[in-house]
C-alpha cells in the first residue's frame, strides 16, 4: 500500500485530495492541524507520532524530524536502501504533500514582532519538501495546492506519477522553498545583501536583441506590478518595451501633477503635464524636443480614435 504524508498550512482542497488518495488505496499520515481536519472529515489517517513512536514536542516545533519519517522519504528504492529500511523497521513514504507556515503574510502585518516572525519560520516543512524533491526519482512531492487535481488525474490515468511529472513537481517544490528562504533572508539581514525571488514568469517576445530570449517575473501578489500590465493593442511586449515602460513610469512618479512621458531606448523624448490626451499632446509639442516619430504617430493615432468616438 503506498503511503502519503500530508502536513499543510494552506488547507485549500486538502480534504478532497486526501479522499481521492484514499480511493486510490493510499495510507495517509499527518500531523497537528492537518491530522485534526482530516479526521473530522471522516478520513482514515494516522498521526506521525504513531509512526515515530515519539510525541510532538516543543509546542509542535519537533514533529517530523525523525529517522522513521526522513528515512522513509530519502530511501532511493535500491536493494540496499530497502534492506536498511527493513532492518530499522521503517516503511517507505511514496508521496509528500506539504506547504509552509505563512512567513510572508506574518511579516506583512502592521506591528509584527520579531518573535512572531521567528515562530512562523517553518523548519520541518522545508526539510520534508527538499528531501522529497531530492528523491523525486522514487516519490512524488506536492507543494502547491493547485497541483492536487493534476496529481490525481496522473495517478488515475497512468496508475502512478511519471518520472517527468515528478521532476516538474520537484522543481516547483525547490522554487517554493527558495522563495521562502529568500523572504526570511531579506527580513533578517542587517547587511546590504538582497535576495529577490519571483514567480509566474512570463516569456517575452524577445530580449534586448531579437535573437535573445527574455522572461519577466512578478513579486506583486496582487497583480499590480509592471509585469502585470495589459497592452491595449499591437504585438506582445519585448524586454525593451518593459524597460522603456519602467523608465517612463519612474519619471512620471517624479511629478505631483498628472504627467505623461514618451520614452525611446530608455531616454525621455519629452514630458508633459496635462488633464487629457489632447492636453498632453499640445504640451508635449511645446517641450522643445523632437520626439521619436513612431511614438508621436502612435499618439496621433490615439487622438484620432478618441475624436472618432
Amino acid at each position: 500500500m503506498p503511503r502519503a504524508l500530508i502536513s499543510v498550512y494552506d488547507k485549500k482542497g486538502i480534504v478532497e485530495f486526501a479522499q481521492e488518495l484514499l480511493a486510490l488505496d493510499y495510507e495517509i499520515i499527518s500531523t497537528g492541524g492537518t491530522y485534526k481536519l482530516l479526521q473530522e472529515a471522516g478520513i482514515k489517517v494516522k498521526k506521525v507520532s504513531e509512526i515515530t513512536g515519539f510525541p510532538e514536542i516543543l509546542e509542535g516545533r519537533v514533529k517530523t524530524l525523525h529517522p522513521k519519517i526522513h528515512g522513509g522519504i530519502l530511501a532511493k528504492g535500491t536493494k540496499e536502501h530497502m534492506e536498511q529500511l527493513q532492518e530499522h523497521d521503517i516503511e517507505p513514504i511514496d508521496m509528500v504533500v506539504v506547504n509552509l507556515y505563512p512567513f510572508e503574510e506574518t511579516i506583512s502585518k502592521p506591528g509584527v514582532t520579531l518573535d512572531e516572525a521567528l515562530e512562523n519560520i517553518d523548519i520541518g516543512g522545508p526539510t520534508m519538501v527538499r528531501a522529497s524533491a531530492k528523491n523525486y526519482p522514487r516519490l512524488t512531492v506536492v507543494a502547491n495546492p493547485d497541483r492536487y487535481a493534476d496529481t490525481i488525474k496522473m495517478l488515475k490515468d497512468k496508475g502512478e506519477a511519471t518520472l517527468e511529472f515528478r521532476k516538474q513537481l520537484a522543481a516547483e517544490a525547490f522554487a517554493h522553498t527558495a522563495k521562502y528562504d529568500s523572504m526570511i533572508t531579506s527580513y533578517l539581514s542587517e547587511t546590504d545583501n538582497l535576495v529577490i525571488s519571483g514567480a509566474d514568469g512570463k516569456s517575452l517576445r524577445y530580449g534586448e536583441n531579437p535573437h535573445q530570449k527574455a522572461t519577466i517575473y512578478t513579486m506583486d501578489k496582487e497583480g499590480k506590478g509592471l509585469a502585470d500590465i495589459v497592452p491595449i493593442q499591437g504585438k506582445p511586449l519585448s524586454y525593451n518595451n518593459y524597460l522603456d515602460t519602467f523608465a517612463a513610469w519612474g519619471l512620471v512618479e517624479e511629478f505631483t501633477d498628472t504627467a505623461a512621458v514618451i520614452v525611446k531606448h530608455n531616454n525621455p523624448s519629452g514630458v508633459a503635464i496635462g488633464y487629457n490626451l489632447l492636453d498632453f499632446y499640445n504640451n508635449f509639442l511645446k517641450s522643445g524636443r523632437v520626439p521619436s516619430y513612431d511614438h508621436m504617430a502612435a499618439l496621433k493615432s490615439t487622438l484620432s480614435q478618441q475624436k472618432a468616438l
